[in-house]
């Protein structure tokens, strides 16, 4: 009998022991010495909530699945239809063919083949990695088609620092603005966040905060490295989630709605372009034609233990 996820590939490196899947090539499971660092799911299940899944050609929601690019107006399938929108691409269900499965690393692939909403060919690749400096995630896209092709990419993990709910541990997100969202999480405006209850440039409670929020103008280090964290004040246990130069968004869902219990961990979700960019343009990245300089791109982020 074949797994909901399909086949399973585990890497191990200096305490670290990773799970991917062959659905969506999915983290399922990311621990440390035994330690969970992310809210993952069974082997006997299906991803839930987007669980560790990777969201691409486009992270986060489409209004009304509808986008105008290149000339032509396009409609995508509406994956959540509750609130009318296209939702975290076309991949995340489906098969990936591995591509080398090492002892630390695995690295999985998967063509995009052009359809209804999105008519691009695209070579899909991810390169999960395990180090002493913990898991390290890449993402590349390939453009195969004639034409130039809209393109974001984002990844859906849940980071845990313990036993929840969220309500005790501290977060640090180096974030200065927010965008606020409407009824359907569609951005209708955005604001900073200095003297708002959604101010995490400094570790403090998550609290009673619901939290289900696109942040950006990520303060970063001399590298361009921009790093989020979640910590469990009472045990000093932590995890913590970078993201390079490429990513300028994170989303932050405190795992209220479609959980039961809610609230036992924090989605901190690395995002290239925020909700609706396919409608807005905002740091949407356009690929070039096949064989033309641009047609690639690639992006990485990752998640490591704190002591």
């Amino acid at each position: 009998m074949t797994a909901p996820s399909g086949e399973q590939f585990e890497i191990q490196a200096h305490g670290y022991r990773a799970v991917v899947t062959e659905c969506g090539a999915t983290l399922r499971v990311l621990e440390r010495d035994g330690t969970p660092l992310v809210h993952g799911f069974a082997e006997d299940q299906m991803s839930s909530a987007a669980r560790g899944q990777l969201l691409m050609p486009w992270p986060n929601r489409i209004r009304d699945g509808q986008y105008s690019f290149g000339g032509r107006d396009l409609q995508l399938g509406l994956t959540e239809p509750s609130r009318h929108n296209a939702s975290h691409g076309l991949v995340r269900w489906a098969a990936w063919t591995p591509e080398e499965h090492a002892g630390s690393s695995v690295s999985l692939d998967c063509r995009l083949m052009a359809q209804s909403g999105y008519p691009w060919t695209v070579d899909l690749h991810v390169l999960y990695d395990l180090s002493a400096d913990g898991l390290t995630v890449t993402q590349t896209a390939t453009n195969l088609s004639d034409r130039p092709a809209p393109y974001a990419s984002g990844a859906h993990p849940y980071l845990t620092a313990g036993s929840g709910p969220v309500d005790t541990w501290e977060l640090t997100v180096p974030a200065s603005r927010r965008l606020l969202p409407d009824e359907r999480q569609l951005p209708v405006g955005e604001e900073s966040v200095t003297g708002t209850a959604y101010d995490f440039r400094m570790a403090r409670p998550v609290g009673d905060a619901r939290l289900d929020h696109a942040f950006g103008d990520l303060g970063r280090d001399k590298d361009g490295v921009a790093t989020a964290v979640v910590r469990d004040p009472s045990t000093g246990r932590g995890t913590a989630l970078w993201v390079d130069r490429h990513h300028r968004w994170l989303m932050v869902f405190s795992a209220d709605d479609g959980w039961d219990p809610p609230r036992q961990a924090l989605a901190l979700e690395p995002m290239t372009a925020p909700p609706d960019a396919f409608r807005s343009g905002r740091d949407l990245l356009t690929l070039a034609p096949a064989g033309e300089a641009g047609d690639e791109v690639s992006v990485s982020w990752g998640v490591r233990a704190l002591e």
